[in-house]
């Protein structure tokens, strides 16, 4: 199985970030540890949202925020 992010803009429309597009993992775990080290670097280039994808099967998407309250 092959994990990815999808990424989206304030808008919600996609954004393309790095190259390649996008990092693939072999697993969940993998994609989401990425995540969690990543997220901030992809909110700066304005990531507001991302989409994990197992395969071509949307498994869920949150916002990213820094925001502390």
């Amino acid at each position: 199985m092959a994990w990815t992010w999808r990424y989206h803009g304030a808008d919600g429309a996609p954004v393309e970030v790095g190259e390649p597009p996008a990092e693939t993992f072999t697993s969940r775990g993998d994609a989401e540890s990425w995540l969690g080290e990543n997220w901030s670097e992809l909110a700066e280039e304005g990531v507001s949202a991302v989409t994990l994808l197992e395969e071509d099967r949307e498994v869920y998407k949150m916002p990213l925020s820094s925001d502390e309250g």
